[in-house]
């Protein structure tokens, strides 16, 4: 069987690295909030071009945070693309802030920017973009847009670690394209750790002040609640685990890059349509996804071929339970993503051999 993604190969790979920063945090008696934490933070920070970077719980946990630093809450509207993952939309419901849709570009399944302006309102106070699947999302129209109408630019790039987009010629990183980044270190993300972990970028210093203090109760000294805020805190192994593994990550993206490439050019069925990328180092193909009809015939398909696949994701948000109000809306391009698209494998220690029978067995389907 090909695995859509063998954690423990990837995390193998590292296990000298890891087992050696693990005894030291042991050793050290100290596991919240130290030494590791502050070294991956800076290192992170450095990685992404960012000024400050906060560790946290979780990513979901970092885009809430974001949000509650800003002070937006209920009657304030957020914009964020119909397609994502349910967890940018519970960031902005738990600040009591209206989450506003916008539907996504068929091509890229990124927010489509030329849909913005007309859902934006006198209550609107920040757009969230998000870098689906892996790709950076082109900002220079939401950037226009945020000045236009004096908005907040927060990005969710929790699967997003290391694309950059090329702006006059420099590299800017996904966490150092907006005003605040939400970052995720589920095991499985570009960069993982060995639980929960996430983490906020931002060039802000009062915005990563606050944050900081509110991951932790909402203090800023010792026992000196100064916010209303939530236990929400990197351990001490999980960044040193993140901060074992960082050095390698433009490693493993580029080879992430070139089992993409090599997907890219060689499958070829009509049957099954590929996301456009519009540049290289914008993609870290975090999942390769792709559509069909017959999803579940395609899925199948590839299971009696023994590769697995996963679906990112079956159910988009406005046909979520937890969101029955708007069950009833009709967002078409949404509907139409979640309903064709699939993720097939693809990861840094996938081998040559294994991408070329995925392409064998795809073509033949």
């Amino acid at each position: 069987m090909i695995k859509f993604l063998d954690l423990h190969k990837i995390n193998e790979q590292y296990r000298t690295q890891i087992d050696e920063r693990i005894k030291n945090v042991l050793d050290s008696g100290w596991y919240l909030l130290g030494k590791e934490d502050e070294n991956f933070e800076e290192h992170f920070a450095s990685y992404c071009g960012a000024k400050y970077c906060v560790s946290c719980g979780n990513g979901l946990d970092a885009l809430m945070l974001i949000i509650k630093a800003y002070g937006f809450g209920k009657g304030d509207e957020i914009i964020v693309p119909a397609n994502t993952y349910i967890a940018s939309i519970l960031a902005i419901s738990y600040n009591g802030c209206t989450p506003v849709l916008v539907e996504p570009d068929i091509n890229t399944y990124n927010i489509n920017p030329d849909l913005i302006e007309e859902k934006i309102t006198a209550k609107t106070k920040a757009i969230m973009v998000v870098h689906l699947y892996g790709q950076a999302v082109q900002m220079d129209k939401i950037w226009a847009l945020a000045k236009k109408y004096n908005l907040k630019v927060i990005e969710d790039s929790a699967q997003a670690h290391g694309a950059g987009v090329k702006i006059n010629g420099d590299l800017r990183k996904a966490g150092n394209l907006g005003d605040a980044s939400g970052f995720s270190f589920y095991p499985g993300k570009n960069l993982g750790c060995l639980g929960d972990g996430g983490a906020v970028t931002t060039n802000d210093k009062e915005l990563a002040d606050k944050v900081r203090a509110l991951r932790n109760y909402g203090s800023n000294i010792k026992y000196h609640n100064i916010y209303q805020g939530v236990n929400s805190r990197l351990d001490e192994i999980q960044a040193a685990v993140l901060d074992a593994k960082l050095p390698y990550l433009d490693k493993d993206n580029q080879r992430r890059r070139e089992i993409a490439n090599y997907y890219l050019a060689n499958i070829n069925n009509k049957k099954i349509i590929m996301r456009k990328s519009y540049q290289e180092l914008a993609n870290v193909w975090h999942v390769f996804p792709v559509r069909t009809e017959k999803r579940d015939e395609f899925q199948q398909y590839l299971k009696d071929n023994d590769i697995q696949t996963l679906i990112h994701y079956p159910i988009p948000p406005h046909k979520q339970e937890c969101y029955k109000e708007w069950n009833n809306l009709s967002l078409p391009v949404t509907e139409e993503i979640h309903r064709t698209i699939i993720s097939i494998p693809i990861s840094p220690v996938m081998t040559d051999t294994e991408a070329e029978k995925v392409v064998e067995v795809i073509n033949r389907y």
